[in-house]
């Protein structure tokens, strides 16, 4: 609870779990309250790994007891469970914890048979709601089936009537508690449905902007109870009537398995076929030789006038464009290689522009299938400034094709040049997915980073798109282009003054510990900027640059040992001129070497 003591402070509680070996998924069911300004976290604590892995959390205040469901990944190794509550400097904050239950399955699972429901919630209607049916009580329809799980009158499912609907459309929603992991499997579930013509039950997924995807609808004909999803958030059970003649619903077991429904149907096809960073060639991909032009692969070294790669800053990316000339004008097209049918993808990669008109024709993603058929799945409609911006589609081919990177200029004043970078292809649809331990891209926070401001008045701040100060500074962030990086602004600083960035408590290890990040050095009076390791006060430097380095997000790599517990501090100092701006971005810190070629390890003692 709050102190309720003057003066006013923050009360933290921190609950760690037993040991636990869980060599199949499981799920974390919590029965919670947060009254205030309290703030609930849920946490999973591996050894050797340098910081906890945050698997969910809250602000939300409830006058009642709340579920919160969260999936665990299977894990090879021994790991706990932290519960870390903060109730908040007033008196009248808290947070409460009522039951605590973990069990062997996915958290969408359920049979119905637990007070909890698993965490399923029935999203309220005035005239139709799901209800729990069996038990031994008696309904209002007396054709309802039996329970499914047991199969007599005492086990307990969902089930929708339409005794009470009104209009002509009334609609009852069951809703899966969220999918804390994105996954995607075989979802199967039981149902009983009366009266088919008079309602409609159909399932759907709810992304976090609320909106819904259709997977599947009864249909007299269509008696499938397994179907292939990819949960991102929730799955939705939607059950509508036109009139109260419209009979019942009722739904149990509902079950999810990582395996493909069908085995016969399940691809062997390994999409990392297609990832490409173009550092060391085109990977499996090929030049369309009809084609009038050639991607050409360059690499331009870090400077002033011309950004680098996406990847390093410093190596090789793929470029389109015209040769200047009374014909100016080409059409370049680069193909990966062969993807399977009936396959659902997850297309990521990062372009940049530049030209008089950025037109669509710029940059296009076509399907190439048999036949010669082409299918358009992606075009640009972003101005891109000269900077790299992120792209993400989800499609699935029909039948096997290949995909293809196509520019098109058709005059000089279309013409600019077309660059393409980091492409990668995953199986499923394109999720949001949370960031991993130790990575922070300062899109939604600061990630448990802090300002440190005990010797100088100076901060970093966090910002998208350009810095105030023209030639200086970045002109959007590394990770998508069009997100937030945190920098310092050096106008209102003075030559030699420093804002420091803190990481939370970083726990030692016996290994090597890596971290890499981008940052950014450009503008004629950039200062200095230092990595230090703190531990109790005395400082370790680890790595920094001095002055202008380029235009372009550079990558940064270091190896450290600690055995005791640290923090890592970004600390970036002015120069001589409000043309200093320094900006970091993308920092990750995992236990284990580098990848790549060995680097100097710094010890901490």
């Amino acid at each position: 609870s709050g102190s309720g003591v003057e003066p006013k402070r923050e009360a933290m509680g921190v609950l760690l779990s037993p040991s636990l070996e869980h060599d199949e998924w499981s799920c974390v069911r919590l029965v919670y309250q947060i009254a205030g300004s309290g703030h609930l976290e849920v946490l999973r604590r591996s050894e050797g790994r340098s910081f906890d892995t945050p698997l969910w959390s809250s602000r939300t205040p409830s006058d009642s007891w709340v579920i919160a469901s969260v999936d665990l990944h299977n894990a090879s190794e021994p790991f706990r469970i932290v519960i870390q509550g903060r109730a908040g400097a007033s008196a009248e904050s808290s947070v409460a914890i009522f039951e605590i239950h973990i069990s062997p399955r996915y958290c969408l699972e359920c049979d119905f048979e637990e007070p909890h429901l698993c965490g399923y919630n029935n999203q309220w209607n005035v005239n139709v709601n799901w209800y729990v049916g069996g038990g031994g009580l008696q309904l209002v329809h007396n054709d309802m089936p039996d329970d499914h799980t047991y199969h007599n009158k005492t086990g307990h499912f969902m089930y929708v009537d339409s005794s009470y609907a009104k209009t002509f459309t009334e609609v009852a929603k069951l809703v899966s508690p969220m999918a804390t992991t994105p996954m995607s499997g075989c979802l199967s579930f039981q149902y009983q449905r009366s009266e088919e013509r008079g309602n409609m039950f159909t399932v759907f997924t709810r992304d976090r902007l609320g909106q819904y995807q259709e997977l599947w609808k009864a249909e007299p004909d269509n008696r499938l109870l397994h179907l292939w999803v990819s949960v991102c958030l929730q799955v939705v059970f939607e059950v509508g009537f036109n009139s109260p003649r419209g009979g019942h619903v009722a739904l149990d077991d509902i079950s999810f398995s990582p395996e493909f429904c069908n085995k016969d149907t399940e691809p062997t096809f390994d999409p990392s076929v297609a990832n490409c960073d173009f550092e060391s060639g085109l990977c499996l991909y090929t030049q369309d030789r009809s084609a009038a032009s050639s991607w050409r692969r360059v690499s331009v070294k870090p400077n002033i006038f011309r950004n680098g790669d996406h990847t390093t800053g410093a190596g090789s990316f793929l470029l389109a464009h015209s040769r200047l000339g009374p014909r100016s004008g080409y059409v370049s097209s680069v193909i990966s290689p062969i993807l399977p049918g009936n396959t659902r993808f997850c297309l990521r990669f990062y372009f940049s522009l530049r030209g008089f008109n950025q037109t669509e024709q710029a940059l296009v993603v076509y399907l190439l299938q048999q036949g010669g058929r082409q299918e358009n799945i992606w075009t640009q409609a972003e101005k891109s400034r000269g900077i790299w911006i992120s792209a993400d589609v989800s499609f699935q081919t029909s039948q096997p094709a290949k995909m293809a990177f196509v520019s098109t200029c058709r005059s000089f004043w279309d013409c600019g040049s077309v660059a393409l970078d980091d492409v990668s292809l995953n199986l499923g649809d394109c999720f949001l997915s949370a960031p991993l331990p130790g990575h922070c891209d300062f899109e939604a926070g600061l990630c448990g980073y802090s300002q440190d401001k005990h010797r100088d008045a100076a901060a970093w701040h966090q910002r998208r798109g350009p810095t105030p100060t023209s030639y200086t500074g970045p002109r959007g962030d590394h990770t998508t282009g069009l997100g937030y990086y945190m920098y310092i602004e050096a106008s209102p600083m003075l030559p030699g003054q420093s804002a420091r960035l803190r990481s939370r408590p970083v726990r030692g290890t016996r290994g090597p510990q890596c971290l890499r990040f981008f940052y950014h050095m450009y503008g004629s009076g950039t200062g200095k900027l230092r990595v230090l390791a703190d531990k109790d006060g005395e400082e370790v430097l680890l790595w920094q640059r001095s002055g202008e380095q380029s235009i372009a997000w550079l990558r940064a790599q270091l190896e450290y040992q600690s055995q005791s517990h640290h923090q890592i501090v970004f600390e970036a100092t002015r120069g001589s001129s409000v043309r200093s701006d320094i900006a970091i971005d993308d920092i990750m810190l995992d236990s284990g070497p580098c990848p790549g070629d060995p680097l100097p390890l710094n010890y901490i003692k």
